[in-house]
């Protein structure tokens, strides 16, 4: 495990006011641009804590989270390792537990590991019996739905376990909107729900994603590190969560969600690249931070 030092910065800053959000024409634009580029339907919540502006587009519509709910399941664990540490308990992993996609829990088929390393292949990974394992240890389904009510995300349902959770943007079931889930990202990493110890751990394992290389990732700045989880699915469904910062600049959180209309449509990565690009080109007008990073 990587040493948590190198995000200490992180857990000092302050969770922004409630975000200005901006009069944007022109990022609307630009992103229904993307929209029939890529016939797709994006919905995009993010936060400058620098200018304490927002942007939101199709930020109250209900999109498949996929993956991306790894991040709440995981972050209702940490919030449990309180007065009752849970982190350190041990766990067999089962054959019954095995399914698509397991590159760290399946190292420990038939043996004992603890939940915390299950949570960091839960996110780095995006290792699917992780996460059952460790909501199943929460109480089941309803924990993750209730943990996210109590950060006041409202819109979040999960009614499936991995990897049997819905993409068909049609149904409600594994859905919650953007804005929601760009909320429940700064509540959860920038603000006080988790202690500081638990919130660090988070923030390294997401700063270690190995599945987001070409969203988020793609179109910070040069010099900007991302803190991300991704998600993906049939109907193209493509999201990616999380923040990123730089030397200069306090962090920007991004919440960006996108399906097709089309069952067997793939998910496409350049999607969240560019709208991510369209993001920090508009927040770039408004703090003076960006001008020391290269936003070519």
């Amino acid at each position: 495990m990587h040493k948590l030092s190198i995000l200490a910065s992180i857990s000092v800053l302050a969770v922004s006011a409630v975000a200005a959000p901006l009069k944007v024409s022109t990022i609307d634009k630009q992103l229904k641009k993307i929209e029939d580029t890529y016939q797709v339907k994006v919905g995009v919540y993010a936060i400058d804590t620098n200018s304490d502006k927002n942007i939101a587009y199709n930020a109250d519509k209900r999109f498949p989270f996929q993956s991306t709910c790894k991040f709440m399941g995981v972050s209702a664990l940490l919030a449990k390792d309180t007065k009752k540490p849970i982190l350190q308990k041990a766990v067999t992993v089962t054959p019954q537990d095995m399914l698509f996609w397991h590159p760290i829990s399946g190292q420990y088929l038939n043996k004992k590991t603890t939940l915390q390393t299950l949570a960091e292949g839960a996110i780095s990974y995006s290792d699917n019996p992780a996460i059952n394992i460790i909501i199943r240890n929460l109480g089941g389904l309803d924990s993750v739905n209730q943990f996210a009510r109590n950060l006041g995300n409202q819109s979040f349902v999960i009614k499936h376990y991995e990897v049997n959770l819905n993409s068909n943007p049609k149904k409600v079931d594994d859905t919650s909107t953007p804005k929601d889930m760009g909320l429940s990202v700064e509540k959860i990493l920038l603000g006080d729900v988790l202690t500081k110890r638990n919130k660090a751990l988070l923030i390294n394992w997401m700063r270690n994603n190995t599945t987001g290389y070409n969203r988020i990732r793609a179109g910070v700045p040069l010099g900007w590190t991302v803190a991300d989880k991704t998600g993906s699915g049939s109907f193209g469904v493509a999201n990616d969560i999380g923040i990123a910062w730089s030397p200069m600049c306090k962090p920007v959180v991004l919440s960006i969600f996108t399906y097709s209309s089309k069952p067997s449509a793939k998910p496409r990565d350049v999607v969240i690249k560019e709208v991510t690009k369209a993001v920090f080109d508009e927040f770039s007008q408004y703090a003076t931070c960006y001008q020391a990073t290269n936003l070519g």
